[in-house]
């Protein structure tokens, strides 16, 4: 690792951090000076590669450390030897000026100042701001992009507060102020700025009711973006309850110009996230630190959000544009929270009045019951009295039929000895007649049997299985069967002749 390139790097993040009023952290982590030292990329790519540089910090940041990156060996002791001390070897012009810049890179600052003139072109805006005590000016740039972010359309005579560095241009060598942050200065500036694109913004239909969705019932999963620091979030937990909310933060700062692109980068990341409800949500203030809420980017970016959103930036007397577009808008974080979880607690409380209702109609249910049980056992005790008298009867009732058909089975029996004695005889004679009969009839039988004729030396002729009866009956080819009396024979018919044969 490069220690003289590492303690570059951390001079410059201090010079940031007392420019920018934050952190280190938030400009860089020590981690991430730290691979830049020991990889020392030299172009975009390579630096975009290391963990912990994105675009924007690329945007803010990137051509900074690439500067001091390229210029690490031996621009310390140019700009900051002896002022007699000569350089061995001289630099070219465009040498001196990226050692220039490097070192000019580390001039960040904040100037106020009335803007002289404007020069809008495709991708950058150029314009000069003059200072209205005595007449000095400085030329300024800012990129298309910044420009947009702020929110603020430049005008001759408007006064502004500028955040950036000093530049040379090589192909010109003129210095200007390269401007990556622009706020408006003065209340009254503040507040025409504001009434401007509330009207804009009314005009596109952004500020309807009509358009405002209702948060949802019963939500769980919750977006919040705001600032770690400061009471805020603590007031938001303190009051949302205990009802299996998952939450989901992003940090970010909400004070200051400087925060629009955070702001804006927290809701590009939370907007991938699965939630049903965003709330966006910072303590009071004046209407300047309230400035980021105002921006005409940030105002879209909420109005188009997929879920309901929830605006809960305290305010005295001017309501943030963003409040004004959200579905939803809130003085504090506490009462957000509190409207996040009031269906939960609605729910709660009606599912404890059906718990009493259940348990009421539960306790009169079991005391009808008993009654009802009660009744019926002194219904049975009765019907049982009535029934076992019943049976009394039935018993004594069953006892005399019984002994009366005992009684009539008797006379039955003796009736049917004196019936069989007197008609026994006759059934014998007439069983004997009978006999007689059946024997004459099985002679007769006997003597008409076909098979006693066949034995006589007849036979049966048939056709098909039809007997023959009559020449009719046959034609001659016809195949015919003569039964005589030990089989079958078969024949064939040549001539029928219709006289009989003596």
């Amino acid at each position: 690792m490069n220690d003289d390139l590492l303690q570059k790097l951390k001079a410059w993040r201090q010079n940031m951090v007392n420019i920018e009023k934050v952190e280190p952290f938030r400009v860089f982590t020590n981690k991430t000076l730290e691979n830049i030292a020991e990889i020392k990329p030299s172009n975009r790519e390579e630096l975009m590669a290391i963990k912990g540089i994105k675009d924007r910090k690329f945007a803010k940041y990137g051509e900074k450390i690439l500067a001091i990156i390229n210029n690490s060996e031996g621009d310390s002791e140019l700009f900051n030897g002896s002022p007699n001390k000569q350089p061995d070897k001289p630099l070219s012009v465009s040498a001196y000026i990226d050692l220039l810049n490097q070192q000019l890179s580390k001039c960040s600052a904040r100037i106020k100042g009335e803007i002289s003139s404007v020069d809008t072109r495709d991708r950058v805006i150029y314009f000069s701001l003059k200072d209205s005590n005595d007449e000095s000016i400085i030329n300024c740039l800012i990129w298309k992009r910044d420009y947009n972010l702020s929110g603020i359309e430049f005008e001759v005579g408007m006064e502004v507060i500028l955040e950036g560095t000093p530049d040379v241009y090589k192909p010109t060598g003129r210095l200007s102020f390269k401007t990556s942050l622009v706020e408006l200065v003065g209340e009254g500036a503040l507040k025409k700025a504001y009434d401007q694109l509330k009207k804009k913004l009314a005009a596109e239909g952004l500020l309807l009711k009509e358009r405002k969705r209702e948060i949802p019932n019963l939500p769980q999963r919750i977006g919040i973006i705001t600032s770690r620091q400061g009471a805020v979030l603590a007031d938001f937990l303190g009051n949302i309850g205990h009802y299996g909310f998952k939450i989901k933060m992003i940090d970010s700062r909400v004070e200051g110009q400087s925060a629009v692109t955070d702001l804006l980068s927290a809701i590009k990341t939370i907007k991938k996230k699965s939630i049903e409800v965003l709330v966006i949500m910072r303590g009071g203030g004046s209407l300047e630190s309230l400035q980021p809420f105002n921006n005409e980017s940030l105002i879209r970016e909420i109005a188009n959000f997929p879920v309901p959103v929830i605006a809960a930036i305290g305010h005295d007397k001017d309501v943030p544009l963003v409040s004004l577009v959200a579905d939803l808008e809130v003085s504090t974080p506490s009462i957000a929270a509190i409207t996040l979880s009031k269906s939960w607690k609605e729910a709660i409380m009606f599912l404890e009045r059906h718990e009493r209702s259940i348990f009421d109609n539960y306790r009169d249910n079991i005391k009808n019951t008993h009654d009802l049980i009660s009744q019926s056992i002194e219904i049975i005790r009765e019907s049982g009295e009535s029934i076992i008298k019943k049976y009394k009867d039935i018993k004594n009732n069953f006892r005399v039929s019984i002994q009366i058909f005992k009684n009539t089975l008797l006379n039955i029996k003796n009736g049917l000895e004196d019936f069989w004695s007197k008609t026994l005889f006759g059934f014998n004679g007439l069983m004997k007649k009978e006999c007689q009969q059946l024997e004459k009839s099985e002679s007769i039988v006997s003597a008409h049997n076909p098979e006693r004729q066949l034995n006589l030396g007849y036979s049966i002729a048939s056709i098909n299985g039809k007997i023959v009866k009559s020449i009719k009956n046959a034609t001659a080819g016809n195949n015919m069967d003569l039964m005589v009396v030990d089989g079958t024979i078969i024949s064939q018919i040549k001539n029928i002749n219709n006289k009989l044969i003596k």
